[in-house]
């Protein structure tokens, strides 16, 4: 059986009565700073990142010794650093060996605008990467942030399923044209809810022709005939020339994942506002018989009533 003993919190009080203990109390303070420093020198260490303030005799000494030192990183930035350098962060500097230090060849300090930025470069295990992102206002540097945020996570989306589609409304046009095959060999009223889908799905390259300033029916008609061929599948809007290209070669593709997604949402949508449609008209009335009552009238307290 263990119990947990919370640490009291006590403050230190030092009486210092004439110069001497001053002089005694300075020295004493040097000694240990001197003592810490060494301790980092003996490590081989020649750079020191630490999370919290370093006092200024301390950076003097550590100076002296040739280590440089950045003080106040953040607990976020010391995880990043100890696993890209490989070093292993100490909360004691009598703990600090040659084993706990990281490794990267150029360590550098930069300034951009006013502030002032340390580059850790070619580290021993470059897996963690800071992007730095600078704008005009604070919206900018928000939507900056945003747009950067979506690309990291459709690479990787891509990188994780290993599978990319086509852009520029090259699956919607084509998912269209055999939606609407087989929607043929289906009929009667199944086929009018399947071609509509399939005018739903053309919604995107039409979407993409009007944001660039195209014809949005003349980019249609000629992507509906390039997609008649099975081998132009890859066939989309170029909104750079505005013309119908193969976005393959373009190089504009989107992960599966996320193209898989965007179908599965907006048909969950729509179906959701079918059944509230039909939740509202079958509560139209109750009793059988309009708001009046039949025609011809009816005793009070007869008849139908609205919800």
């Amino acid at each position: 059986m263990s119990r947990q003993l919370n640490r009291t919190e006590f403050d230190a009080k030092i009486n210092i009565n004439n110069p001497e203990q001053m002089k005694l109390f300075l020295d004493e303070e040097d000694r240990m700073l001197k003592e810490m420093v060494d301790n980092v020198a003996q490590s081989g260490a020649n750079f020191v990142f630490c999370e919290k303030s370093i006092d200024d005799v301390a950076l003097h000494f550590l100076s002296k010794k040739g280590i440089a030192a950045v003080k106040n990183v953040s607990s976020g930035d010391m995880e990043k650093l100890s696993k890209a350098t490989g070093g292993k962060i100490v909360a004691n500097v009598k703990d600090l060996a040659s084993t706990s230090l990281g490794e990267a060849k150029v360590i550098e300090e930069t300034k951009i605008g006013d502030d002032k930025l340390s580059y850790v470069r070619d580290a021993k295990n470059p897996q963690a990467v800071t992007i730095v992102v600078r704008g005009g206002t604070e919206h900018v540097v928000d939507e900056a942030e945003r747009s950067l945020h979506d690309a990291l996570c459709v690479i990787r989306d891509a990188i994780e399923d290993g599978k990319i589609v086509a852009g520029g409304g090259a699956p919607e046009t084509e998912a269209a044209r055999q939606l609407r095959e087989y929607a043929v060999k289906v009929g009667g009223r199944e086929q009018l809810a399947i071609e509509a889908f399939a005018d739903a799905m053309e919604s995107i390259p039409l979407a993409l022709a009007e944001n660039a300033g195209l014809d949005p029916i003349d980019v249609m008609v000629e992507l509906r005939a390039k997609h008649e061929n099975p081998e132009n599948r890859w066939f989309g809007v170029d909104v750079y020339s505005g013309k119908v290209k193969n976005t393959r070669e373009l190089s504009v593709l989107e992960p599966l994942r996320v193209k898989s997604q965007v179908v599965k949402s907006a048909t969950e949508a729509a179906s959701m506002i079918l059944r509230i449609d039909d939740v509202v008209a079958s509560k139209g009335m109750k009793g059988g018989g309009p708001p009046g009552g039949p025609p011809g009238g009816m005793p009070p307290g007869g008849g139908g009533e609205f919800d």
